[in-house]
């Protein structure tokens, strides 16, 4: 459990160093943690997303609140973060590197997952015939598609003289 923390608490601390080197209206902290909250929701829906579960909007936002809540209490509350990321700077330079590198492998995997997530998902729509691929819905757009495609049919022919033959 100690290392987990430790990996979280290392993310957080490129995640602040990423910051400081980017121009931001807002400080490095609150940056951090926004990149962090976002990466956890994302993290969290994709497995939403896999295993298909149909959550209440009150439910995402409950995620969405715990995921917040707890990153305020981890980092923010206190100015916790400050030790953290002073930690982090004694690492030598080559470890830190290292490190850095796994943290935005993990970062590219994660943004990755929720891409193939949402993929999989249409997949499965398309699939078990749900959604927008459900056969009345289908259907709907197939007629929608028609009257649009006579509508323009019938334009063309008004605009180069045909209709009066």
């Amino acid at each position: 459990m100690y290392k987990i923390k430790k990996i979280y608490y290392y993310i957080y601390y490129i995640l602040y160093k990423n910051a400081e080197k980017s121009p931001t209206l807002f400080s490095y902290n609150f940056v951090a943690s926004i990149s962090l909250d976002f990466l956890g929701l994302i993290f969290c829906f994709s497995f939403i997303y896999y295993f298909d579960l149909n959550l209440r909007k009150e439910l995402y936002l409950l995620i969405m609140l715990m995921i917040v809540i707890f990153n305020y209490f981890v980092f923010e509350h206190n100015s916790s973060y400050k030790k953290y990321i002073s930690e982090f700077d004694e690492l030598p330079k080559e470890k830190n590197n290292k490190f850095k590198l796994i943290v935005w492998i993990g970062i590219i995997l994660v943004i990755a997952n929720i891409i193939y997530s949402v993929y999989y998902m249409d997949q499965r729509a398309k699939r078990d015939q749900i959604g927008p691929y459900a056969p009345e819905i289908v259907a709907k757009e197939n007629r929608e598609d028609s009257l649009q495609k006579v509508q323009q049919i019938e334009k063309l022919k008004k605009i180069y003289g045909e209709d009066k033959r």
